[in-house]
């Protein structure tokens, strides 16, 4: 069954993603919001643990705080809030890492 992790803290305060990604598994995918939007930076230290992943940004909240969309990692497909629901929808189980 797949897992859809959430992610809302900010990496550089909290390890949420990083306990998020040793659960990572093939199949499911990471939703980064609110704070965790910043982990997404392309010259962010946390790009090359993302590489690879099913990785999608709440795009609401990368605007929020002022990211451009051309500096978000190769490969994250920014969604917007009926994405977040599809997202939710299409897997078994859902996990926030607060």
């Amino acid at each position: 069954m797949s897992i859809l992790h959430v992610v809302n803290k900010s990496p550089y305060e909290k390890n949420s993603l990083e306990v998020c990604i040793g659960y990572y598994q093939d199949g499911d995918a990471i939703l980064l919001i609110e704070d965790g939007v910043y982990a997404a930076m392309a010259t962010g230290k946390f790009a090359s643990a993302l590489a690879g992943k099913d990785l999608n940004v709440l795009r609401a909240d990368l605007s929020a705080r002022g990211i451009a969309d051309d500096k978000v990692v190769d490969g994250a497909k920014l969604v917007d809030y009926g994405g977040f629901v599809d997202l939710v929808g299409s897997h078994g189980k859902v996990q926030s890492w607060l």
